[in-house]
Order: C-alpha cells, then structure tokens, then sequence
C-alpha cells in the first residue's frame, strides 16, 4: 500500500503541474496579460520560462529522475506564486484571495515531505543530487 499511496501521490504533483502547463501553453497571451497585471516585466518570457518549468516538473514527478530536487524547486515556486498573485495586499479586495494564499502553504508542505522521502522504490528512475547517501543505503 505505501508503493501505490507513493505513486498515486507521484501523480497528483504531476496532474496538478501539468494542467497548470497545458493552461499557459493554451493562453499564453492570457498568461502573460495576468502576470503584466501582477507588475512583472517581460510577461510574455515569464508565462513561456514558467509554463516550460512546470512541464520540466511534470517529468520529474513522472520519472522520479531528480525528484527531491524538483520538489523543492517546485515548493520555492508555490511560495512565491502564493505571495505574488495571493498575497496580503490582495485580501481586503477578495477575501477568497487569502483561501488561495493558504492552499499554497498546505501544497508546500506535501512538496517538502516528498522532497525528504523521495520518489518511491518503485517506477522511478534514481537520479539526484540531494540525498544520494540516503537513497544508496535504502
């Protein structure tokens, strides 16, 4: 049962990544135009660097193949988009905006516990930096 909740777990973090890809790859003018909102320069370069990076998490989730790194890297990007799109000065306008804050911290905290455990013993590909004496002695 740990093999599947792991892999199941795999999944989720790549559904949610890849479905946040496909949106930008679909409206990348859309994209653009909200992040231009949010104060960025460049939205058009950013809605491209972000929706590749996310495509390059869905890999990494997919694959195992330097999965702690990935979810630290994507938890550092859930953090900052909470901040930069949800944050404090948002919430007297909406206060849904302040709910979409916290979601980002609860999606933290599932990234950095997959971060320390790792991609599973099974249909994952063992590659990393991070934590390689701990994956060798598993």
């Amino acid at each position: 049962m740990r093999t599947v909740a792991i892999l199941i777990a795999r999944l989720i973090f790549a559904g949610a990544f890849a479905m946040a890809a496909v949106f930008k790859f679909a409206g990348m003018a859309d994209t653009a135009a909200y992040i231009s909102a949010a104060g960025f320069p460049f939205p058009l370069l950013l809605a491209w660097f972000a929706a590749i990076f996310e495509t390059s998490l869905v890999l990494a989730f997919l694959t195992g193949a330097f999965f702690s790194e990935a979810a630290l890297l994507a938890g550092a990007y859930v953090i900052f988009l909470a901040f930069a799109f949800h944050g404090p000065s948002l919430w007297q306008g909406n206060q849904a905006e302040f709910g979409f804050f916290v979601d980002h911290f609860t999606f933290l905290a599932g990234l950095l516990f997959a971060a320390v455990h790792g991609p599973g013993e099974k249909l994952a590909v063992r590659l990393g930096i991070l934590w390689k004496e701990t994956a060798a002695a598993r």
